[in-house]
């Protein structure tokens, strides 16, 4: 199985989604440049496709990803996203099979080998621990384990839930990064959630529906790196 760079840990997902557009997403494209470096951590930046092309040369220290792709073949296809062009706009890796655009089993897997055959990384969601079994064993380079439910609302998942996952991947694919997310909403989320044991968090809506988002990244990263060095002193 070909894996590609491997990202990692600690690692977190910013994703602006559409609540920003144009310059806004510019705007804490660059701020979040700033707090990977600050705070040493790799940060994921998931950019509506609009935006690949102008964030990903005006950082250096994000990596960049495609909010989908599709399984197609350059030529025909009005609409849909073609692999190639995401990594042409400077995009590293893509994001699969978001709640917001699932994918069916079969259709997940042949996307896979198309980032695979570009060298693009791949994150990949999955909504139940049902589905974070079955798409661990898919071998993508790094996962997002997040109850739907909690999605946009401001409550993280259950510190059960986040151990529950990482055993579920690990025990499968060791070599997968994973990302346990769903209503973080603040530094307080991201400490406790890297505390019980992930990898990664991220968030979108309490990020940019925050009163500052600019700060909340800084907050969330700050919370992130401080988790990571108390769990392994």
């Amino acid at each position: 199985m070909k894996r590609n760079i491997k990202l990692q840990p600690p690692f977190f997902e910013i994703g602006p989604k559409n609540y920003m557009f144009g310059d806004q997403i510019l705007d804490l494209a660059r701020i979040a440049d700033e707090a990977a470096a600050k705070y040493d951590v790799r940060v994921i930046f998931t950019t509506p496709y609009a935006n690949i092309e102008k964030v990903a040369s005006s950082v250096k220290n994000l990596h960049v990803f495609a909010p989908h792709m599709d399984d197609i073949p350059i030529g025909r296809g009005l609409a849909c996203v073609l692999p190639e062009s995401i990594k042409a706009a400077g995009a590293v890796g893509v994001m699969l099979n978001h709640c917001e655009r699932p994918l069916s089993s079969s259709v997940l897997v042949r996307t896979l080998n198309r980032a695979r055959d570009l060298d693009l990384m791949t994150i990949v969601c999955a909504d139940s621990m049902d589905e974070t079994r079955a798409i661990a064993q898919m071998h993508p380079d790094l996962m997002i384990t997040e109850p739907t439910e909690l999605i946009g609302t401001g409550q993280a998942a259950d510190l059960s839930y986040v151990s529950a996952s990482m055993e579920a991947v690990k025990e499968i694919d060791p070599d997968i990064g994973v990302l346990v997310g769903g209503g973080i909403s603040n530094g307080t989320d991201v400490y406790n959630t890297i505390m019980a044991g992930a990898d990664a968090t991220g968030s979108s809506s309490g990020i940019v529906k925050s009163a500052d988002p600019g700060a909340m990244v800084n907050e969330m990263l700050s919370a992130l790196r401080q988790a990571w060095d108390d769990r392994h002193k």
